[in-house]
């Protein structure tokens, strides 16, 4: 075999698979059953045609299996035609032979690439045994293939067609589930961090400020309140069910992860026209600089200060969060740099991430304003 015949030789069948039963199948074979007899009674002109009546209503049962087994069914009907075409000496000339176009268009949509082969042989050898075996002219099998192939095209289109929209369908899928597991880790991981730093702060106290401990208790209630509404709302995204609905973070939003109880100090500085930055994009800020504010937080070492800075000004905005602790040198890079680096790129930015000269750890992001809108 040539490659390209193999390559269709060794298709597989159609994905997604068919239903396995559809009731306008059901409603077509019906129609068979009634329109043979009655096409026969209406023309007496054609010769067999009660026995070619009662042929046709017997093979329209093919028509309920054609979508999963396509081949079978077309062979099924091909083979019965042309037997009793040879037997009789005539093909059959009732116009309810039409329905054979659909086990045909069945078998270029469902079928493997084998099936796809093994099928257009059969009905190009029922096409010549027509042509040798009775008065069908030339410009009669002409027309016949042509219209054959026109149907089989059909049938490779919807099914090209059908394919294509499926993998459409999964990248979106594949999208949508590493948006959720980029806003999971931005938002959740944001509190469990605040968790671990208070609970790590109280047991430190415990003994000698019993008020202090009180209040990173209350704090660490809070922060679980918080973690465990966020995780309800995004399950109830995937599960399809209304989730509460909650604003957009805004670039003034970004005062929240500079609470007055939190450790490390977090400092917020805002500069120029912050509402003129779009909701997707005061958006992301906001998630970039909580992710790095959780990171200052959860990996840096000797931390007493972490500075966040936005600027916006004619170029588009510019994110800066430092901070003044030592840096773990064994700390691999996570989901979390990624997550950020996704959001920036997203909106035709960069994210960028390192070491300072000075010490500490600092992390930028630059968004351009192409694409905001007047």
């Amino acid at each position: 075999m040539t490659s390209p015949v193999r390559a269709l030789w060794d298709a597989p069948e159609a994905a997604p698979p068919p239903p396995r039963f559809v009731w306008r199948d059901a409603v077509l074979v019906g129609a068979v059953v009634v329109v043979a007899p009655l096409e026969a009674l209406l023309r007496p002109d054609v010769p067999w045609r009660w026995l070619w009546a009662v042929v046709l209503a017997g093979l329209a049962v093919t028509l309920l299996w054609r979508r999963t087994h396509p081949l079978a069914m077309l062979t099924i009907a091909l083979v019965v035609g042309t037997a009793v075409g040879l037997a009789v000496g005539s093909d059959p000339q009732l116009f309810t032979t039409a329905y054979f176009l659909v086990l045909l268009y069945a078998l270029f949509r469902w079928a493997s690439g084998r099936g796809m082969i093994v099928g257009g042989a059969l009905v190009a050898l029922g096409t010549v045994l027509s042509l040798t075996s009775s008065g069908t002219t030339a410009g009669d099998v002409i027309g016949g293939i042509a219209v054959a192939v026109a149907t089989g095209s059909l049938g490779v289109a919807l099914r090209s067609r059908a394919r294509v929209r499926a993998r459409d369908l999964e990248q979106a899928r594949l999208a949508e589930r590493v948006q959720l597991a980029r806003d999971l880790h931005d938002t959740v991981a944001h509190h469990v961090s605040a968790i671990a730093i208070q609970a790590q702060a109280g047991s430190l106290v415990v003994a000698k400020d019993p008020a202090a401990t009180a209040e990173a208790l209350r704090t660490i209630e809070a922060e679980a309140t918080q973690t465990l509404r966020e995780m309800r709302a995004m399950v109830g995204v995937l599960r399809a069910e209304a989730a509460p609905l909650a604003p957009t973070p805004a670039l003034a939003d970004l005062q929240t992860l500079a609470a007055a109880d939190a450790r490390p100090e977090v400092a917020v500085l805002l500069r120029g026209d912050s509402d003129a930055v779009p909701s997707p994009v005061a958006a992301a800020v906001f998630r970039i600089a909580q992710e790095a504010v959780t990171n200052a937080r959860r990996h840096g070492r000797g931390v007493s200060r972490i500075d966040v800075d936005v600027r916006v000004d004619a170029d588009g905005l510019r994110l800066a969060v430092d901070d003044d602790g030592r840096v773990a040198a064994s700390t691999p890079p996570g989901f979390g740099i990624r997550g950020m680096q996704e959001r920036a790129a997203l909106l035709g930015g960069r994210c960028e991430a390192g070491p300072r000269p000075e010490g500490g750890w600092r992390v930028t992001a630059a968004l351009p304003r192409t694409g905001w809108g007047a």
